[in-house]
């Protein structure tokens, strides 16, 4: 789970007694595996609010903390607003499912298997076949400075290019995927999509596979302005990303989701 190292920011209540949220400790792997699932389900939520579905298309993953080379996802064929914690699979880095009825989506399988065992320390991953964030990666570019949120992505992002369009159904093919995450958040598919990644929780790799598809929204809408932006300069970007693009962060935001939905969808829990 999330590293008390991470608390280190500039959003912190300096009052004591104040309603804040705080990053749970477990001591029982059960309890922890309960609370990522939960997690899971509220991202995959969180997507349908998002209007991120596309048929059987998009994938979000978490390891289990006590088999960590199996993982968490969403089943195949079940709209983001229908996953529940009792319809969620539990897959090997084979593709086979150890837990659950329902079958596993073979693509995502793929991306996600091959930059989980690349990445031991990576606990979550995310993927959809969104409208800007699609758009965004035809274009093969990453994310300019262009605003404070797209500072968050600045130097901890890359795009692929390899395989660019195609449909990955062999093991081997989400190898390129793998080798781009080494030591960033996010990365732009070229042709394909969005693809985000989490050390710390699925709480965070889900906030920022949002934030990541704002920003291509952002960036397609300023270029369809016709004027040409003033980018952030390379030092504010650093340094807006440290502030506002960190793991801690990412879970942070997504606490504001995480509280509508408890409210909204209890069903999440059936």
């Amino acid at each position: 789970m999330l590293d008390l190292g991470d608390r280190i920011s500039i959003y912190q209540p300096e009052q004591d007694g104040l309603i804040f949220p705080e990053l749970p400790q477990f001591d029982d792997p059960a309890d922890e595996r309960r609370h990522r699932k939960e997690r899971l389900v509220a991202a995959c939520r969180a997507f349908a609010l998002q209007g991120f579905d596309y048929g059987f298309a998009g994938h979000l993953t978490v390891r289990d903390p006590e088999r960590p080379e199996l993982y968490w996802t969403n089943p195949m064929c079940v709209h983001f607003a229908k996953v529940r914690m009792s319809n969620l699979i539990l897959v090997d880095h084979e593709g086979t499912v150890v837990e659950g009825r329902h079958a596993v989506n073979r693509a995502g399988f793929v991306l996600h298997a091959n930059v989980h065992e690349a990445h031991p320390d990576i606990i979550a991953m995310c993927h959809a076949h969104t409208v800007h964030g699609t758009a965004w990666a035809a274009t093969g570019r990453p994310i300019e400075p262009i605003t404070q949120d797209a500072c968050a992505f600045y130097e901890d992002h890359v795009v692929i290019g390899d395989e660019a369009g195609a449909v990955a159904v062999e093991n081997h093919a989400g190898s390129n995927v793998a080798q781009a995450f080494k030591g960033v958040k996010a990365a732009i598919h070229q042709n394909h999509g969005l693809l985000t990644a989490s050390r710390h929780s699925i709480e965070s790799a889900a906030f920022w596979f949002i934030a990541l598809e704002r920003c291509c929204r952002q960036q397609l809408e300023i270029a369809a302005s016709g004027i040409a932006p003033t980018f952030v300069p390379a030092d504010r970007a650093r340094y807006s990303r440290e502030h506002v693009g960190s793991e801690y962060i990412g879970w942070l935001h997504f606490q504001t989701i995480w509280n509508q939905l408890i409210e909204d969808q209890p069903d999440m829990f059936d």
